[in-house]
């Protein structure tokens, strides 16, 4: 693999951070900016939807860019956005720098998506796309909880100011490796298609088809992630101070997941689709049943965290392959569905919880999710071979759905 590639993980392990690190700091921020919590929420919920639109439509606008200069651009607009975030006095000011940064991220992840996977083989997409990954589980290991701790401890804005800081030498990384990279692999930029050519590529069934896939695991993954706190302390009985513990449990399985499933990916997709995504609901459906037991809750956490990840990891790959038309826009594509789903999933279960269900209602709604996805998968497979397709494990094994 690259060292390029680990060089943008770790641009991607800042992003990540910044993404989630607001869960520990709303509090405070709300304080010193005189509005509520409800008010200061909004700040992650900018982020999102700045996400979904910023994949696309950021890749469209660099098309034409050299992917170094568009990474080079988007990371320097992300540390300037955290850098006045850091230093302002306006909550408007605060809205505006995380819509802005999340464009930045969403384009940067998007260019790096298609950089990383021109820097390998065609047969491991997979690979290079679990080490992108692996930055953003791995901020939820350990990003998110220092960024809680640091702002605890020196206050919200030295989070922002540790992003920006982070950010830093992935910029002179990018710099000084990307390009010879990139070259190496006989993938120079002026061979990438245009963008109405590569927005044809979007009408392709089995696209849209994995993309809903990856969609609906993300937004089971993220309908219990965000809940997780108050689920472990008032169904499960653990005190607060158990909630970084299990958090970081979370993470460390989403970490082996994305690992597990970025080897396994590439040969033999379905060989992790299928087993994994059954495991899936099963997970789901244990974790609702057991979900008052200490013991259950931290082997379930891990579990899965792993399999979530496992799953979407190796979807998110499939719509690298599916997209071989779109080499620029596919990882944008890729981005949206991730951010779809961390918004619904979320959703989904605040519906729940506020219609009275309980606060182990996300781990039904999450079940629910996972076999929807399992339930669209079957379907296309099924219109797939009425059509007279050759099986996808027998044509090609980077074909699966």
């Amino acid at each position: 693999m690259p060292f390029a590639i680990y060089i943008l993980g770790l641009a991607v392990f800042a992003q990540g951070t910044s993404e989630f690190m607001l869960s520990g700091l709303i509090p405070d921020i709300a304080g010193e900016l005189n509005v509520s919590v409800s008010a200061a929420g909004a700040l992650t919920s900018a982020f999102a939807v700045g996400m979904i639109v910023g994949a696309p439509v950021m890749a469209i606008l660099s098309l034409r860019w050299p992917r170094r200069r568009a990474l080079l651009v988007f990371l320097v607009v992300f540390m300037l956005v955290h850098v006045v975030g850091a230093v302002t006095t306006g909550f408007v000011v605060l809205l505006v720098t995380r819509v802005l940064g999340a464009l930045a991220t969403a384009g940067f992840l998007a260019v790096a998506l298609a950089t990383a996977t021109g820097m390998v083989a065609p047969n491991a997409k997979g690979r290079a796309t679990s080490v992108l990954l692996g930055g953003i589980t791995l901020a939820c290991v350990a990003g998110v909880p220092a960024g809680a701790a640091l702002g605890q401890a020196l206050g919200w804005r030295a989070a922002f100011w540790a992003v920006a800081l982070i950010s830093l030498p992935a910029f002179f990384a990018v710099l000084y490796s990307v390009t010879d990279a990139v070259q190496a692999t006989g993938d120079p930029d002026e061979t990438r298609p245009g963008a109405r050519r590569e927005l044809r590529a979007l009408r392709s069934p089995r696209l849209l088809v994995v993309l809903l896939l990856a969609a609906l695991v993300n937004a089971a993954t993220f309908c219990t992630f965000t809940y997780l706190a108050p689920l472990v302390v008032e169904v499960g009985g653990l005190s607060e101070g158990w909630v970084p513990a299990v958090l970081a449990l979370f993470g460390l399985g989403s970490f082996a997941g994305v690992s597990i499933g970025g080897r396994l990916s590439d040969a033999r997709p379905m060989r992790v689709l299928i087993p994994g995504g059954i495991a899936l609901l099963v997970g789901w459906g244990l974790f609702t049943a057991a979900a008052d037991s200490p013991i259950a809750t931290f082997v379930l956490v891990f579990v899965q965290g792993a399999l979530s990840f496992a799953v979407g990891s190796t979807l998110i790959a499939q719509v690298l392959y599916a997209a071989t038309g779109a080499p620029s826009l596919g990882g944008s594509y890729a981005t949206a569905a991730l951010n779809v789903g961390a918004a619904v999933g979320p959703a989904f279960g605040g519906l729940a919880i506020a219609a009275g269900l309980g606060y182990r209602s996300p781990l039904w709604v999450s079940a629910l999710l996972v076999a929807a996805s399992l339930v669209t998968a079957g379907v296309a497979q099924a219109l797939h071979r009425l059509r007279g397709a050759p099986r996808a494990e027998t044509a090609d094994p980077r074909t699966a759905v």
